[in-house]
């Protein structure tokens, strides 16, 4: 299974163990059914990583039944004027929602 990880999601994640205080954080993508296009995507941070997790370049973990869904996905972190935030370039969705975080298949 592949899941990418620019290198801006893995320096984003970093500073954030950093100011967090907490070298085990990692990000959680998951993908459950929902939002306005049928699927959306659930990031947290936590680092409470369990046994059947996936993880992808020491930072990133999800699941196998989400990576179905993301498979040959990339997670970047862009930052612009009004905010910044983690994103999803996923070539399995057919269309998604001007928020970014629904998508259909």
């Amino acid at each position: 299974m592949i899941l990418n990880i620019d290198e801006s999601a893995v320096k984003r994640i970093n500073e954030l163990r950093e100011i967090k205080g907490n070298k085990s954080l990692m990000l959680r993508v998951r993908v459950d059914g929902g939002g306005c296009s049928g699927f959306q995507y659930r990031l947290e941070l936590t680092d409470d990583k369990k046994d059947r997790d996936l993880t992808f370049e020491e930072t990133v973990l999800s699941d196998d039944i989400s990576m179905g869904f993301l498979e040959g996905a990339t997670i970047s972190f862009e930052k612009n004027l009004i905010g910044s935030e983690f994103k999803i370039n996923n070539p399995n969705a057919a269309s998604g929602c001007g928020c970014g975080t629904s998508f259909s298949i």
